[in-house]
């Protein structure tokens, strides 16, 4: 089994938040592999799906973003999950909109989530890093993730969470570098190759 985990703080009051982005991928590969119903367990909202041939759980964690470990760490010993076997899907500041990395370990670059789950789990596990872009200053960080997508950036949130779930399969088989760029050519191929400004399309 592999287990895709979703960062995000719980509750209607954050659902729509830049920070919540690992959330929505969730949510998007659950709805298109027919997962089963979110049930409350393991400290958050967990599933399961065939992604391909892979047997994977899904988990929110609602423990709030900078907890986000507890309930990995209990999810992963519950179901003895190699960390190598953890993908991690989270918001990253330092990747411009719509564009999507993967990477194995590494720095947490100041995310708490990421932070919780190294400090419990330990560092070598996967993230899949979907790009919110940077507010252009550090003090300005706090109130851009804690606040909503603006209505302009929805349909590139929107087409970048789909082609995370369409090739959702590819992941979980741990071809990474195939996953990353197949959601490269879907975002190109919607228009999406390069955003000038949040939200915008290139012209």
């Amino acid at each position: 089994m592999r287990l895709f985990v979703g960062l995000g703080n719980p509750g209607s009051r954050y659902a729509g938040n830049r920070h919540n982005i690992g959330f929505m991928a969730l949510d998007a590969i659950a709805r298109r592999h027919r997962a089963a119903p979110w049930r409350r367990k393991f400290q958050g909202e967990a599933s399961e799906a065939v992604l391909g041939t892979e047997r994977v759980l899904l988990l929110k964690p609602e423990t709030y973003m900078n907890e986000s470990g507890r309930s990995v760490a209990e999810a992963q010993r519950f179901y003895k999950v190699a960390l190598d076997d953890v993908v991690v899907f989270h918001d990253e500041l330092d990747l411009a909109p719509a564009k999507l990395r993967v990477k194995r370990g590494g720095g947490n670059a100041g995310h708490n989530g990421l932070r919780s789950i190294t400090a419990l789990c330990g560092n070598e596990y996967w993230r899949v890093r979907l790009g919110i872009g940077h507010p252009g200053d550090k003090a300005l960080v706090h109130a851009y993730v804690l606040n909503d997508f603006a209505k302009a950036e929805r349909p590139w949130v929107d087409d970048l969470c789909d082609a995370v779930a369409d090739h959702a399969g590819v992941l979980a088989a741990g071809e990474d570098a195939s996953f990353q760029n197949k959601v490269h050519l879907a975002m190109q191929g919607r228009g999406w190759d390069e955003v000038k400004r949040v939200g915008e399309r290139q012209a």
